[in-house]
């Protein structure tokens, strides 16, 4: 199993007044799955995407990913797994709007202390690998929607990460767009890529092989 939560509770405290958002969440992933997390706005499910990616620790449970329990690591090291072990999509996309395709895709490469000279290849294959060979010195603002989605999934995948990490990667994107982009997420499942995808909608959802249900904090698959 490449993601065990257990009995994960999440509260945020601001003075005196603490606000529980998730509540007893157990739940495994397996290498290799295709997994949805679905649920309304306000249901808890950003929340679990934060702790999944390690970008926030839960108040209470255990959380333990690739067989690493995630509330042993200092903040140094949640880093390193979200350089190395996690790709992030976001609905923004989140490009640099001055920077080409390539350099966009370059930076996890950086972070990581790949050898300069390798970088630019392993960028362009990225890019080759979600069908834009041809746009390397494109900027955001000369890209559509989709174009600038598989810019973001090229940079997710450019270290070569074990999960696929994605927060409503569509819900920027017109309908045509966005099931080119589950397309992609299907050719990157079959190859061995593990995805969590956060979304509300279903019929984006139904391109999981798995659903889980969150409602007001619970798991109610």
């Amino acid at each position: 199993m490449i993601i065990e939560l257990t009995d994960v509770n999440k509260s945020y405290i601001n003075g005196k007044m603490e606000t529980p958002v998730l509540h007893n969440i157990s739940l495994g992933i397996d290498k290799g799955e295709y997994v949805a997390i679905m649920g309304a706005s306000g249901s808890g499910k950003s929340t679990l995407m934060n702790i999944i990616g390690c970008l926030d620790k839960p108040t209470s449970g255990t959380y333990v990913l690739n067989g690493k329990n995630i509330l042993d690591y200092k903040d140094k090291d949640m880093a390193d797994i979200r350089l190395h072990e996690i790709g992030f999509v976001f609905q923004n996309f989140q490009l640099l709007p001055g920077q080409n395709a390539l350099n966009n895709v370059l930076l996890p490469l950086q972070y990581a202390k790949v050898p300069k000279k390798e970088r630019k290849s392993i960028a362009t294959k990225a890019l080759e690998r979600v069908g834009l060979g041809d746009r390397l010195t494109h900027k955001p603002n000369q890209l559509s929607g989709g174009q600038c989605q598989r810019v973001a999934i090229a940079r997710a995948m450019v270290n070569n990460p074990s999960i696929l990490l994605a927060d409503e990667p569509t819900g920027a994107l017109d309908s045509k767009s966005g099931e080119q982009i589950m397309d992609l997420f299907k050719e990157l499942n079959e190859e061995g890529v593990t995805i969590v995808m956060i979304t509300h909608e279903p019929d984006i959802a139904a391109h999981a092989k798995r659903i889980i249900h969150i409602k007001d904090g619970e798991v109610i698959e």
